[in-house]
């Protein structure tokens, strides 16, 4: 990698703080093995479970595709964070700095508040789900029957719920390197945990799983849109899973060594944990059919119900860990470092995460009784739509427009005349692609006439996104820039 000076000689209180500073090479600590366990808790948690496990049985196809659809949204997400991960590597800056690049020094607030909005939902709702795991153990050591219950919580579920956000607080503000280490035995353990899983239900259900799982793989109904449509809403719908991360990555790899050390980490965990994982899912979901009697796409139900009280407590620990460990790494930091892009003299990155922590703790206590309405595949799909837009336009400016060349310095300037500074430090044209690409793949989600397109909203969205960028920015006449030395 060429020599590049990560030092900001001149600083501009608007727009510079330590948490938002280019991290030079020496202090970057992450292997492959860090950015497997950043994609695997992200994959492990109970929310992803469950929207695994959902896609098995809701679209009307037969297991294997499922299964074939949710490789090739693994495939196609590591195409793409590695393309959004190399700035991030290259000149050590987080999202809302690159974002700076193709938005304007000003702009780049926008994208980062809109990613920071996501985040904070991201955020609450994965902090419920935690809270369920949690739930299940303290229901499991007190025998606890349950009881009156407010917006859709009783009392051991609201302190479920509260211990797990002063828990997620209280390790973030440890720092980032408690953060990894939680993330790097978390991630392992799960699949462990996960195979016991399969062990106990497989030896409970005996053959009665094999002939299950040919039921699942043999299809089930009629998806309105055909095979064809359904098997393009698989894969459109795990790709919106991931792009909350997708589009700030740079947050996370700018910590890895090398781009070599990033793409190792993204394949093992993308592809090939991801295919591992719900391979275990479609056994499992298949397991509780059969003992149950119903299908059970939550694994905290699923191990209340196998009534094993050691496998219990080492579900829900575990479980427990993941989700809280990918739900800091990919919301928690997102979140924090947006805010504190708005106003980087006053707001931390600590700061930032504070105000983060209160306002998603109102999103999570509302998940059950009002946000959960909208549908896990509605509720994903929406929110990336919103996103996609900005992963094109970032991406199309860094490869296209810039060629792959940024001055680190003046994306620290707000001086006219500096190479971001724009119209007054917003690059009108950027946000115009976005307004036009946003209402287009958020349509698309929810307009009964696109309904074709809404699996894949999000990769529409970011296509016109960049299309719309590059041709504005290339009859601007935009050029490269020098390369910071």
């Amino acid at each position: 990698m060429e020599k590049i000076d990560m030092k900001i000689h001149k600083v501009d209180p608007s727009l510079y703080n330590d948490d938002l500073a280019p991290l030079e090479p020496g202090k970057r600590k992450w292997g492959w093995f860090e950015i497997f366990n950043v994609w695997s808790n992200d994959i492990q948690s109970l929310f992803g479970y469950t929207l695994a496990a959902t896609l098995f049985i809701s679209y009307g196809l037969n297991g294997w595709a499922v299964f074939a659809g949710i490789l090739l949204a693994g495939i196609i997400v590591n195409f793409l964070v590695n393309l959004t991960g190399k700035p991030g590597v290259k000149y050590g800056i987080p999202y809302p700095v690159i974002a700076r690049a193709s938005m304007g020094v000003r702009g780049a607030n926008f994208p980062a508040l809109i990613r920071g909005i996501v985040a904070i939902f991201w955020y609450g709702v994965q902090t419920y789900f935690a809270s369920t795991a949690l739930g299940l153990l303290f229901n499991a050591l007190l025998d606890h029957p349950g009881g009156p219950s407010f917006l859709g919580m009783d009392a051991v579920g609201w302190f479920s719920y509260a211990v797990v956000c002063v828990f997620q607080l209280g390790l973030f503000l440890r720092g980032f390197d408690w953060i990894t280490n939680f993330l790097n035995w978390a991630g392992p353990l799960v699949y462990l945990v996960m195979i016991a899983l399969l062990g106990v239900i497989w030896y409970k259900a005996g053959g009665g799983l094999l002939n299950e799982l040919g039921s699942i793989f043999s299809g089930r109904g009629e998806h309105p849109g055909g095979p064809v449509a359904a098997f393009v809403a698989v894969v459109g719908t795990m790709v919106a899973y991931f792009a909350a991360v997708v589009i700030n990555y740079g947050d996370f790899s700018r910590f890895v060594k090398n781009e070599s050390q990033m793409k190792w980490g993204n394949f093992l965990g993308l592809p090939v944990s991801l295919a591992f994982f719900s391979f275990l899912a479609l056994f499992i979901t298949a397991g509780t059919a059969v003992l149950f009697g119903e299908v059970v796409t939550n694994p905290a139900d699923m191990v209340a119900k196998v009534d094993n009280l050691a496998l219990t407590i080492i579900a829900a620990l575990t479980f427990f860990a993941a989700t809280v460990g990918i739900n800091l790494v990919a919301n928690f930091i997102p979140a924090a470092f947006g805010l504190a892009n708005l106003a980087p003299a006053r707001i931390s990155a600590r700061t930032g995460g504070i105000i983060t922590a209160v306002i998603a703790f109102f999103i999570g206590g509302l998940w059950v009784s009002l946000i959960s309405n909208i549908g896990i595949a509605g509720f994903v799909d929406t929110l990336g739509a919103v996103l996609a837009p900005l992963y094109g336009i970032v991406v199309a400016d860094y490869y296209l427009v810039r060629k792959q060349k940024l001055d680190l310095q003046d994306l620290f300037s707000a001086e006219p005349g500096s190479t971001y500074y724009f119209d007054n430090g917003w690059n009108k044209r950027a946000l115009f692609a976005f307004s036009v690409a946003s209402v287009f793949s958020v349509m698309s989600v929810w307009t009964p006439a696109l309904a074709a397109l809404s699996g894949f909203s999000w990769l529409f969205g970011a296509l016109l996104g960049a299309v719309l960028h590059l041709v504005l920015m290339r009859r601007a006449r935009v050029l490269p820039v020098p390369e910071s030395a």
